[in-house]
């Protein structure tokens, strides 16, 4: 029998279903999937803020990334070049996401210069600044849960995960895992600061990563609406 005959056919098929093997191993499944903590439930809807062509802010039914910049957004770029290299860019191609930057009217003619700054190599199609009052970007931002206060210029570098159904996203229980084996005490996570490129990179990527997996596991009918993570805490507590 000659075994060089069947050798490569055989090489072949390993080739081909090693692959697909893997991917199925890395597909998360409902048994050991984590959803999103819910922070804050019924965040008000964004009714008051237009964006600069009149089109009302709308959170339901998005996926957003909310942000505030402020009276002088310019002189904040940075905080919005680093969200839309390390979050923007990443998600910008799923469906429904979106950042909408809270801005008082009296910065139009400094969001259009961070808008050129933005849009310099590519029209950023679901990133939106929504213009309001002075004391209508105070009542958005006091809505959420918070850790931090806004400053004189209404600015903060802190970024807010709001679902469709304008829940706040983040985590209740923000310990790593060396952390919750010592039992340090339980801090969570409501924001994310953009000054912070790993807080970007690691923790919100993941956050968002983790809350589109959720929704497509809504679509197809395999959601545990059971956060694990809760119950992780929970859990915790009794010990």
């Amino acid at each position: 029998m000659n075994i060089t005959k069947f050798k490569k056919p055989f090489v072949l098929t390993v080739l081909f279903f090693l692959p697909v093997l893997f991917l199925l191993f890395l597909y998360p499944s409902k048994h050991n999937y984590k959803t999103l903590d819910i922070i804050k439930k019924d965040i008000p809807e964004l009714s008051n803020f237009v964006t600069k062509n009149g089109t009302p802010i709308q959170l339901d039914n998005h996926l957003t990334v909310l942000g505030f910049l402020g009276q002088t957004p310019m002189d904040d770029a940075i905080l919005a070049l680093n969200l839309k290299e390390l979050v923007y860019d990443k998600f910008r191609g799923f469906k429904r996401f979106q950042i909408v930057i809270l801005v008082p009217e009296s910065a139009k003619n400094q969001v259009e210069l961070l808008e050129k700054e933005l849009n310099q190599y590519e029209f950023l199609e679901y990133w939106k600044f929504g213009f309001g009052t002075d004391a209508e970007v105070i009542a958005a931002y006091q809505a959420l849960k918070i850790s931090t206060v806004l400053d004189s210029k209404l600015n903060t570098s802190d970024v807010f995960i709001i679902d469709k159904e304008r829940h706040q996203r983040g985590r209740l229980d923000d310990r790593n895992k060396n952390q919750i084996t010592n039992k340090a005490p339980i801090y969570g996570l409501s924001s994310y600061d953009c000054l912070e490129v790993t807080v970007l990179k690691n923790k919100m990527s993941e956050d968002m990563r983790i809350l589109f997996t959720e929704y497509r596991q809504k679509r197809k009918g395999n959601f545990n609406s059971t956060s694990r993570r809760a119950d992780d805490l929970k859990g915790d507590e009794k010990n």
